[in-house]
C-alpha cells in the first residue's frame, strides 16, 4: 500500500514523521484529528502510511491475498499427499465449526451477564419508586451506570483502544485487503466482552450486536493463528492456515456468525458477511459461513432451553425470535403501498441526516480526545450521567393512562422488569407509557414498542419524547470510549417514528401500529448503513412474519436509494475518518480517462532487484525503503531467435516481498560466489511456513561487513506468477482488477517491448489507486468531476 509505493527519496520524510509521532506519544497517543487527512500525500503519487487506527498511530499495510507463487510454493503443493489435502480441507470445516460454537457461547454469556446486571438494577429501581423514595431511586440508578460505563471505557482506554466502537468498519478494511493492526488480538477480545456488558448494562443508547461482529472475529482470527502473538501454538497441522487468504475466510465466518449470534438470525448472518463486509467471495466460503452461523444458532438454541427452567436468572425469555409479531396477519391495500412509500422516504432522509451529523460529531469528539485519556474517560461518563437522567426523568413528564379493562388485572400494571405497562410512579390500576419503553433494557424497549395489536397503549407525545430523546442520545453516544454496535440505537430511533407514524395514519390504514414502528426501523436501518437483502431477511427472522416481505423490501429499496443521493453509508464515513484506504467496488468515472502508465509517470523510479543480488544493495533497498515488494530482474538472458529480440534482454522473473528478503538475511543464506542455487539447497533452509510469516524487520537482522560482499539467490524466493498490466490500461480497470483478485502489488509493463527496455516501469499498489490520492497529483480530473456533477 502507501509504505509499497514508497521510494528512496522518502525514507528521511518517513524519519522525520515518526519522530514527530514519537514526540506527540509523550504528550498523548491519541492525537491525530480526524478533521486532518490521516495519509498524507505529497506532490507525487505516494502517500505516508500513517493511520489512525482506533487510537493509536499505525503504519498500514496491505495483506497478502495473492497467491505466492514461488519454487517453494510449488515444491510444498506438489508433495501434498492426498491425505493431507483431506486434512485441509477437513480442518477448514472444523475451525469454521469452532468459530461458531465459541461465538455461539460466549454471545450466549454476554446475554446472560446483560440481562441479570440490567434487570436486577432496574428491579431495584422500581422498588424505590414504588416506595415513593424517587431520589434514591435517582442516585442507585445513576451510580449503578456510572460505575458500569467507568469500567467499560477505562478497559477500553488503558489496555484496548481498538476495542471501542462497532468494530465493523476496520473488520470491512480488513477484508478488503487492509491490515488494520491490533484489531483481532486476543486483549481486544477480552476488553470487548467486558466493555460490551458493561456498556449495554449500564442503558447507554448501544447495542451489543457491532461488538458481536468483532468479537467473533477476534475468535476466527485467534484460532487461525494458533492464539496470541506472544503465546502461539505452533502445530504442524495449522501451518496451513498461516497466511492471510485463509485467516481471511475465517474472519468471513467470524463476522456472519457475530450477525447470526446477536440477531439470532443465521440467513442475515451470512448475507450481512456477503453483502455489507466481505469484499471478496467464492461458493465454498458460502458453505462454511452457513456452518458457522448454523452452529451459532444451536447453541443459543440450546442455552435458552436451560435456561426457560429458570436456572439462568432473568434471562431466557424471548425464545430464538426476539421481537416476535408472527400473531399479526398483514392485510394491506394498494393505497397502503403510497404509506409504506412514505416511510421509506422518510427513513432515506433521516438516515443521510443522522450520518451527516454523526459525521461532525465524531469530528468534535475527536477534538475532546486529543486532550488525552482523561478526557477520553471523562467524556464517555459524561454521557452516561445525561442518559441515565434521562431515562430517569422524562417518565415524571408523562401522564398516566388508566389500564384496559379488558387486559387481567395481573398483567396491567406491571411491575416487574418486563411488560407493557410499567406502573412506575402511577397510582394502581395505572400505567406510564413513558417509562415502559425509558426505564427498560433495549431489547425489551424494542420488543414493547414493536408489540401489536396495541392502538392505544403509547400516547403520541409519549413517542415523540422518546423518538426525539433516542436521536439525542445515538448522536452522542457513539463515538465514546466504550465497545457500541449502531444497529440496535437506529431501531429504536426508526421504531419511534414508524409507530409515531402510524398513531396517526391508523385511521387511513389496515397496518399494524407494530408493523409501522418495524418499517420505520428497517427504513432507517437502510437510509443510514445502506443494507437491503440481507437487512430484509434478518428483519424476517427477528419479526418471523413472512407476510412482511414485500413492503419491507419496497421500504429498503427506497430508503436506500433516497439515502444514497445524499451522502454515503455510516461505515463508509467512519472508513474516511479513521484514515483507512478502504478500495470501493465502483471506479470513479474519471478513471476511464486516464491509463496506468500516466500514474508510473508521476512515481518515481521503481526499485529492482536482480536474480542473483548482493547482500549489501538488499540491506540498502530495506534500509532505505519502505516498499513491500520488489520486481526481479536478469540480465543478459538468451532470448531464442523465434521471438525475434536480440540477445542480452533483461527478463522480469517476478516479485520478491519485503518479508522473505529480511528472512533470507537473517538465515545467512549468502554465498561467496555468485550463482543459482539447486531445489534441494533452498528446501533444506526454508520452509513454506517460515515464508508464510511476516514478522521481523530489517532493524532486527545483523550483517557483517564480510557478508556484504557475498551474494543471495532471490530466483527460488520470487513470486514468478505476479499480476501485470499494460501501460495503456484504464486506472479504473486496473482498479477492479487489483480489488476483485485482492492483490497487493501490480506491475505495469510497457506496451513496447525492445532489448535495452525495461520489462517493468511501474508498481502499483493500493494507495496509488485511491481516487483522493489521484486528484492531489492530477487536480484538473477533479474539475471536470464537479462539471459533471453540475451537468
Amino acid at each position: 500500500m502507501g509504505e509499497d509505493s514508497r521510494e528512496f527519496g522518502e525514507s528521511t520524510k518517513i524519519n522525520d514523521k515518526m519522530e514527530e509521532v514519537e514526540r506527540e506519544e509523550e504528550i498523548d497517543p491519541e492525537s491525530n484529528p480526524l478533521n486532518e487527512p490521516l495519509l498524507k500525500r505529497n506532490r507525487t503519487l505516494s502517500s505516508n502510511p500513517l493511520a489512525l487506527i482506533g487510537e493509536k498511530v499505525s503504519y498500514i499495510e496491505s495483506l497478502d491475498y495473492e497467491i505466492n507463487e514461488n519454487d517453494l510454493f510449488k515444491h510444498d503443493w506438489r508433495s501434498r499427499s492426498g491425505v493431507q489435502v483431506l486434512q485441509y480441507i477437513f480442518l477448514k470445516w472444523l475451525l469454521a465449526f469452532l468459530v461458531g460454537l465459541l461465538t455461539g457461547i460466549i454471545a450466549t454469556l454476554i446475554n446472560l451477564a446483560i440481562e441479570n446486571i440490567a434487570g436486577y438494577k432496574l428491579l431495584a429501581v422500581l422498588k424505590y419508586i414504588h416506595k415513593e423514595r424517587y431520589w434514591t431511586g435517582f442516585l442507585y440508578f445513576t451510580g449503578i451506570n456510572f460505575l458500569l460505563t467507568f469500567v467499560a471505557a477505562i478497559l477500553c482506554v488503558c489496555f484496548a483502544p481498538t476495542a471501542a466502537g462497532p468494530g465493523i468498519p476496520e473488520i470491512k478494511a480488513y477484508l478488503n485487503g487492509v491490515d488494520t493492526p491490533n484489531m483481532f488480538g486476543a486483549t481486544t477480545l477480552i476488553v470487548k466482552i467486558i466493555g460490551s456488558i458493561g456498556a449495554v448494562s449500564a442503558g447507554l443508547d448501544l447495542g451489543k450486536e457491532g461488538p458481536l461482529v468483532h468479537i467473533g472475529s477476534c475468535i476466527a482470527s485467534l484460532l487461525g493463528q494458533g492464539g496470541p502473538d506472544n503465546y502461539r501454538i505452533k502445530w504442524r497441522w495449522l501451518r496451513y492456515f498461516n497466511n492471510d487468504r485463509d485467516r481471511r475466510d475465517l474472519i468471513t465466518c467470524g463476522s456472519s456468525s457475530g450477525v447470526c449470534a446477536a440477531f439470532r438470525a443465521p440467513v442475515g448472518g451470512v448475507l450481512f458477511a456477503l453483502e455489507e463486509v466481505a469484499t471478496w467471495w467464492r461458493s465454498a466460503l458460502l458453505w462454511r459461513t452457513f456452518f458457522s452461523t448454523a452452529v451459532v444458532v444451536v447453541v443459543l438454541r440450546a442455552f435458552i432451553e436451560i435456561c426457560n427452567s429458570g436456572k439462568c436468572g432473568l434471562f431466557g425469555e424471548g425464545g430464538l425470535i426476539m421481537f416476535d409479531v408472527s400473531n399479526v396477519t398483514v392485510r394491506y391495500h394498494a393505497m397502503d403501498i403510497v404509506i409504506v412509500v412514505v416511510i421509506g422516504i422518510i427513513g432515506g432522509v433521516l438516515g443521510s441526516l443522522y450520518n451527516h451529523v454523526l459525521h461532525k460529531i465524531l469530528r468534535l469528539y475527536n477534538l475532546i480526545n486529543q486532550k488525552g485519556k482523561i478526557h477520553k474517560l471523562l467524556l464517555s461518563l459524561a454521557v452516561a450521567l445525561f442518559t441515565s437522567m434521562c431515562q430517569y426523568g422524562l417518565p415524571f413528564l408523562a401522564k398516566c393512562t388508566p389500564c384496559d379493562s379488558s387486559i387481567p388485572e395481573s398483567a396491567c400494571p406491571t411491575n416487574g422488569r418486563s411488560g407493557n405497562f410499567k406502573q412506575f410512579n402511577c397510582p394502581p390500576g395505572f400505567y406510564n407509557d413513558l417509562a415502559t419503553l425509558l426505564l427498560t433494557t433495549n431489547d425489551d424497549a424494542v420488543r414493547n414498542i414493536f408489540s401489536t395489536n396495541t392502538p392505544l397503549e403509547y400516547q403520541p407525545m409519549s413517542l415523540l419524547i422518546f423518538f426525539v430523546l433516542y436521536c439525542i442520545l445515538g448522536l452522542i453516544t457513539f463515538g465514546i470510549a466504550v465497545p457500541s454496535g449502531l444497529f440496535l440505537p437506529i431501531i429504536l430511533m426508526g421504531s419511534g417514528y414508524g409507530r409515531l407514524l402510524g398513531f396517526y395514519m391508523g385511521p387511513h390504514t389496515n397496518i399494524d401500529q407494530g408493523l409501522f414502528a418495524v418499517l420505520g426501523a428497517a427504513s432507517l436501518m437502510a437510509g443510514s448503513m445502506r443494507m437491503t437483502v440481507s437487512l430484509c431477511v434478518i428483519f424476517l427472522e427477528l419479526t418471523n412474519n413472512l407476510l412482511l416481505l414485500p413492503i419491507t423490501m419496497i421500504v429498503l429499496l427506497i430508503a436506500k436509494t433516497v439515502g444514497d443521493s445524499f451522502n454515503p453509508s455510516i461505515y463508509e464515513i467512519i472508513l474516511h475518518l479513521k484514515g483507512l484506504p478502504f478500495m470501493d467496488a465502483n471506479p470513479e468515472p474519471w478513471m476511464r480517462n486516464l491509463t496506468v502508465g500516466e500514474l508510473v509517470d508521476v512515481k518515481p523510479s521503481v526499485v529492482t532487484l536482480h536474480g542473483i543480488e548482493k547482500v549489501s544493495k538488499i540491506v540498502d533497498v530495506l534500509k532505505n525503503t519502505t516498499h513491500n515488494g520488489f520486481p526481479v530482474l536478469d540480465d543478459g538472458v538468451v532470448v531464442p531467435p523465434v521471438v525475434g529480440h536480440a540477445n542480452g534482454a533483461t527478463e522480469l522473473h517476478g516479485l520478491v516481498l519485503r518479508a522473505h528478503l529480511i528472512q533470507a538475511l537473517k538465515k545467512k543464506w549468502f554465498f561467496k560466489e555468485r550463482r543459482r542455487t539447486m531445489d534441494w539447497e533452498v528446501r533444506e533452509k526454508f520452509t513454506w511456513v517460515e515464508l508464510a510469516e511476516r514478522e521481523g524487520s530489517i532493524e532486527g537482522v545483523a550483517v557483517t561487513s564480510e557478508e556484504m560482499e557475498m551474494f543471495v539467490d532471490l530466483h527460488p524466493l520470487t513470486n514468478t506468477t505476479p499480476f501485470t498490466v499494460l501501460e495503456s490500461m484504464s486506472v479504473a480497470k486496473a482498479m477492479i482488477l487489483f480489488r476483485q483478485v485482492g492483490l497487493r502489488h501490480l506491475l505495469v509493463v510497457p506496451k513496447y517491448q525492445a532489448s535495452g527496455v525495461s520489462p517493468v516501469i511501474g508498481i502499483l499498489t493500493r494507495q496509488d489507486l485511491l481516487a483522493h490520492n489521484i486528484l492531489t497529483v492530477f487536480p484538473h480530473l477533479a474539475k471536470s468531476k464537479s462539471r459533471g456533477k453540475r451537468n
